[in-house]
């Protein structure tokens, strides 16, 4: 039996793809750049907010200097407008509640900058006794490099055996396959589902209620 489950935020425990595409948007327009539709930004994230606003950026705009210009626009902001938009996915809120009641043991591993990582988390699931939460920070690796699973492994003493982690994107299944954990694909977020099954995860789930299948 597994003790512990490791989420994904965007595109597994949250939609944030709207708050992340007006963001965006805003920071392009006030370069004087073209903007995308929503649905385009969900083939965009999944690497940290530095990669989107490359993929963002028209390719011959690509530059350092003008990643850098976006995000000194995107962020003020967003830490203002991270939750405006953003909701749980239906049947989250009643997994994370099923998986309390069980004690199992729970956490969070986001390449989405950690200080926006934490809001997102307090303000949706505040009372949710996750046990680490854990964004991107300056000088770690982002996914798929499994560091940030194996810090989670250390600081709640578990073996690679008791825990399953979960994940929407080719770049989850990498960082469970990295990290030498069992993985679950959800089919509700940002990827298609032949994207996760092209790494042969445990499972591809279509609801929440499912998860506890694989405990």
């Amino acid at each position: 039996m597994k003790k512990a489950v490791i989420f994904d935020l965007d595109g597994t425990l949250v939609n944030s793809i709207g708050d992340l595409c007006e963001g965006v948007n805003r920071a392009l327009e006030m370069c004087g750049l073209p903007t995308h539709p929503e649905d385009a930004y969900r083939f965009m994230v999944g690497d940290g907010i530095m990669k989107l606003f490359e993929r963002a950026l028209p390719e011959g705009c690509r530059t350092e200097e003008m990643v850098g210009r976006i995000r000194d626009i995107f962020v003020p902001w967003y830490e203002v407008h991270n939750v405006d938009r953003s909701r749980p996915y239906e049947g989250i809120c009643e997994l994370l509640e099923e998986l309390k009641g069980r004690g199992v043991r729970l956490a969070v591993a986001s390449n989405k900058y950690h200080s926006a990582t934490l809001k997102i988390i307090a303000h949706f699931f505040g009372n949710i006794p996750f046990e680490v939460v854990l964004g991107h920070r300056d000088g770690a690796q982002r996914k798929p490099h499994p560091q940030i699973v194996e810090e989670i492994l250390e600081s709640m003493g578990l073996e690679r055996d008791e825990v399953l982690y979960v994940g929407d994107t080719n770049v989850d299944m990498l960082t469970a396959i990295n990290a030498r954990v069992d993985c679950l694909g959800v089919a509700w977020g940002f990827r298609p589902r032949e994207e996760l099954a092209a790494h042969n995860p445990l499972a591809i789930i279509a609801h929440p209620s499912e998860l506890t299948n694989y405990l």
